[in-house]
């Protein structure tokens, strides 16, 4: 169970990795010159070995042939045939070996009896490094060539039957004197790189020696290997070059746009971010740039509809306080008369009263907001919800004696909606409030809750019904606007501050619903709420 959780986890991660435009991007660009340096190692390492190989096969061929010459020149007798130590040191050094290579002969006991090298006229003149130690740039290159020697090992051409094996000369001897070739490479007496063949010398099909021929032009051959390598290595460093380049271009500059922008913004400088041409890419970056301005565009929305609240918030309180005042000042010329001093006690009271419960609501309304951010949602079974808040108005009867009804029509369908209970209360208590203050004395108001669809989205529609005078057909999207307090003569004076059905709205845009207002056909004022379901 755990080893499938883990598969499914790392297909789940494999899948986000390579849908990312970026992610495809960094690896692309971090392979492309590993990538060219491997093909360069394995063309090149294909071409060592052929060549080997070739070199091999020429060297057979010219062992073959000289060996038979000396087999011919320095072996007789009869029917036990020996080669002549004296024959066969003028045979070898009759050969006009190239100064690469180098021939030996050896008697069938293994006793070296001719070496070209000694026998011929040329004399080799090689000025010897001076001794010293490795340096730590040698050591740590010849570690990092092993290591990728190993890590490259599986790409190798693989050894058919003309690869020449690595043989010592005694493996090799032991080969020849009993009459077959043997070839191999190693390192000779000076440390030198060889490709080296041995050859049976024969007379009358009687082995009397071995002939070795060697060639030792591998380190030349390698060198120019090595520089065969260097475009390789010069097109890795292109490559990687480029693609630097071009991560650059594609992801280290936007990135740096969207800082520059961001810190105009911080300064004053602009209110708008100019990230056109970065939105529009269709990668992490552009995602990131749309969210940004997006985010800015909320941001100054959010500040610009601050700065209107506040005016309308010192406009809102003005009007009372107006009031207040010219009722005192009225008060200080009428002393002597009772009534007229009664009066303006309740137009005082009455403008504290409105006072406060504007202090109050204003108070709600800048809390919704950090409570937006500062709540977490979490699954509510609706029609609970709802009957709760219902059977707290079942004791306020006796205010203007309206009552609260409410009706579960979903029938018990559990319908459950994702929200924050307190703000999701205020909605319906602003509502029922709302409601109850248009309605006559001793109506009812009911609650409704519905089984709605908006498409293949299902949402809970709740439902508040008023028998009260209705709402002007003009006003039906107005009232929601703050500080809206257009009522009917008659109404309670200071009960309402115009932000009730204001902050309903509010409360039900961040929850992903809608309201609306509309007139019931019968008389009366209709709300409806309606949300996604979950």
């Amino acid at each position: 169970m755990a080893a499938a959780r883990n598969r499914r986890s790392f297909r789940a991660w494999g899948g986000r990795l390579l849908g990312s435009r970026i992610a495809r991007l960094i690896f692309a660009s971090n392979l492309a010159g590993l990538i060219v340096l491997i093909i360069g190692a394995m063309v090149l390492n294909e071409m060592r070995a052929s060549f080997v190989v070739s070199k091999k096969q020429d060297l057979v061929g010219q062992a073959q042939v000289l060996a038979d010459l000396i087999g011919e020149e320095a072996a007789y007798g009869e029917p036990q045939p020996i080669l002549d130590d004296t024959l066969a040191k003028d045979a070898i050094a009759s050969l006009s070996l190239p100064q690469t290579m180098r021939g030996k002969i050896y008697s069938t006991d293994g006793v070296l009896v001719g070496d070209s090298y000694f026998l011929s006229d040329r004399v080799i003149v090689e000025n010897l490094p001076p001794l010293q130690d490795p340096d730590r740039l040698t050591v740590w290159s010849k570690g990092l060539s092993e290591w990728a020697v190993s890590l490259l090992g599986s790409f190798r051409p693989s050894e058919g039957e003309d690869a020449v094996r690595t043989l010592t000369f005694e493996e090799e001897f032991a080969e020849a004197i009993i009459g077959n070739e043997a070839a191999s490479q190693r390192f000779n007496d000076r440390g030198q790189r060889i490709i080296s063949v041995s050859l049976p010398i024969q007379h009358v099909s009687a082995v009397v020696g071995v002939f070795t021929l060697e060639s030792n032009d591998i380190d030349a051959i390698i060198r120019a290997e090595r520089a065969a390598l260097v475009p390789f290595i010069a097109v890795a460093i292109l490559v990687a070059l480029i693609t630097s380049g071009l991560l650059t271009i594609g992801i280290a500059n936007p990135l740096r746009k969207l800082a520059s922008e961001a810190d105009k913004i911080r300064g004053g400088s602009s209110n708008k971010l100019n990230l056109e041409r970065i939105s529009k890419r269709h990668d992490e970056i552009g995602h990131l740039a749309q969210s940004v301005e997006a985010m800015t565009e909320a941001l100054f929305e959010r500040i610009t509809a601050n700065e209107a609240f506040a005016a309308d918030v010192a406009h809102e309180l003005k009007n009372p306080l107006t009031s207040i005042r010219s009722a005192v000042e009225t008060a200080e010329m009428v002393q002597d008369d009772p009534v007229a001093l009664e009066k303006l006690r309740k137009v005082i009271a009455q403008d504290v009263q409105r006072l406060d419960r504007l202090i109050t609501d204003i108070s709600n309304a800048s809390r919704l907001e950090a409570e937006y951010t500062r709540i977490p949602t979490e699954r509510l079974d609706i029609s609970r919800f709802v009957r709760d808040i219902i059977r707290t108005y079942e004791g306020l009867e006796h205010q203007r004696n309206v009552k609260v009804t409410f009706k579960d029509a979903t029938m018990d369908a559990g319908l459950t909606v994702r929200g924050r209970e307190g703000p999701l209360g205020q909605v319906l208590r602003n509502l029922i409030d709302n409601a109850r203050s248009f309605s006559p004395e001793g109506d009812t108001v009911s609650v409704t809750l519905e089984q709605g669809r908006q498409g293949p989205q299902t949402t809970a529609r709740i439902v508040v019904d008023d028998n009260g005078p209705g709402i002007p057909a003009d006003k039906l999207e107005k009232i929601f606007e703050r500080f809206y307090t257009d009522r009917p003569a008659g109404s309670a004076f200071g009960n309402n501050s115009g932000l009730g059905l204001s902050i309903v709205a509010q409360i039900v845009a961040s929850h992903k619903g809608t309201v609306i207002a509309e007139n019931r056909a019968e008389g009366g004022a209709r709300f409806i709420v309606e949300m996604p379901a979950t």
